[in-house]
């Protein structure tokens, strides 16, 4: 199976183990690390959708939220239409996932930022990042999700699945995070988990109907 972006056919990739050694800051990273009030990596509250995590600690993401950091010991999630993106260092063994339900949208000024929309999640992601003196260029990534939950629907042009898998291939390209594994599509419930001290990504594929989060019920958090 092979997925398409932009008129090029991208293979579905799968993760193989690297070696873990010490590395210094990058220059691109110390060029583009925050200052001042935005240099502390609590200096900041974060945002309620940007989960926090102990020691040791497995997490499970809802919808729209996201991690980042050393101390989970894995991130697990379950997607429908909706796609997470996996972030690992190799190096500094430090990573994290995101879970979002939308590409994108038109933000007013006022509005605060929200994990549900992809280009915003990844946004936070590069900050994290950032605060933590790395490069998102070495980082691996990992894209799974964006399920056809309305294949079964006569006349439906609407595919959410598909918008989210292209707004994850144009997030991953634009920060030039490097693509190690990919599986969307189709109308199959995945569950992905992230092991933050390997690396190592596991997706499990579900068998029936991706769950449909237009459905009321669905354990989500809602949409404005």
């Amino acid at each position: 199976m092979a997925d398409r972006s932009g008129g090029r056919v991208r293979p579905i990739l799968h993760w193989a183990r690297t070696e873990v050694d010490d590395a210094p800051e990058s220059p691109r990273a110390a060029a583009h690390r925050p200052t001042g009030r935005h240099a502390g990596r609590h200096g900041n509250p974060q945002p309620h959708w940007v989960l926090r995590a102990q020691t040791a600690q497995a997490l499970t993401l809802m919808p729209g939220q996201l991690y980042f950091g050393a101390e989970a010991t894995s991130v697990c999630t379950l997607l429908g239409s909706c796609v997470a993106i996996t972030l690992w260092h190799p190096q500094r063994r430090i990573g994290g996932m995101c879970h979002f339900l939308l590409p994108s949208r038109r933000r007013p000024a006022q509005e605060p930022e929200d994990g549900r929309y992809g280009n915003e999640a990844l946004k936070a992601m590069v900050e994290a990042i950032h605060r933590h003196r790395t490069d998102p260029t070495d980082y691996h990534a990992h894209l799974y999700g964006g399920a056809d939950t309305l294949s079964g629907a006569c006349g439906v042009k609407f595919n959410i699945g598909e918008r989210n898998i292209e707004e994850g291939w144009r997030l991953i390209d634009h920060f030039g995070f490097q693509l190690q594994g990919v599986d969307v599509g189709e109308d199959i419930p995945r569950t992905v988990t992230l092991h933050l001290p390997s690396g190592e990504v596991q997706m499990r594929r579900g068998k029936g109907h991706a769950p449909d989060t237009s459905k009321p019920g669905h354990q989500r958090s809602p949409l404005r």
